[in-house]
């Protein structure tokens, strides 16, 4: 499956990687930027299997309860209650605790539409599960997917989303308008 895989990526899509995923570690939290497009989804599975590395992410709890709950589950989504009355960096940073491997994937942005500011909640799981950040670009101007090293978050929120947003400079989207 990595061949064929790697084959749609690299030979037919014409799309390329820069940077190593982190194979030696086993947590960690992927803010994935921009977000544009439905398509990042399917890009995400596929380059996964180039990775040949488990990469999971959350979803509501009733997506898990649907018909196609198994598919999510597949896929390596995690369920999670994501109700007002439930804190879901502490839930989130719980999963990390209960499985020896995690490395979950989100959208800092928490839309496909043209956002000003990120949402937080990656930088607080990270911190609540003491996991690393590892930042992917989905660059669709460059044709690219740009990973880099790991960063734990340090006490400077600040000076941490400057390194990360400066990752992302210049990266466009599947749809350039929407990027960050």
């Amino acid at each position: 499956m990595q061949q064929i895989a790697k084959f749609i990526y690299f030979k037919v899509l014409k799309w390329s990687l820069e940077g190593a995923f982190p194979s030696h570690l086993n947590k960690f939290v992927i803010p994935v930027v921009p977000h544009t497009s439905w398509w990042d989804f399917f890009l995400g599975l596929l380059v996964r299997k180039v990775w040949n590395e488990e990469i999971n992410y959350i979803g509501k709890k009733s997506l898990f309860d649907s018909p196609l709950g198994w598919f999510f589950k597949w896929t390596g989504g995690a369920p999670i209650d994501r109700s007002k009355s439930n804190d879901t960096v502490s839930a989130t940073a719980q999963i990390f605790e209960e499985r020896n491997v995690f490395r979950l994937a989100l959208s800092p942005e928490g839309t496909r539409k043209k956002v000003t500011k990120w949402k937080t909640g990656f930088y607080y799981i990270a911190k609540a599960a003491n996991v690393p950040i590892v930042l992917v670009a989905f660059d669709y101007g460059n044709k690219q997917i740009k990973i880099s090293e790991p960063y734990f978050p340090t006490a400077d929120m600040t000076a941490d989303f400057k390194v990360y947003e400066s990752f992302f400079e210049n990266v466009k989207g599947k749809v350039p308008k929407f990027s960050f």
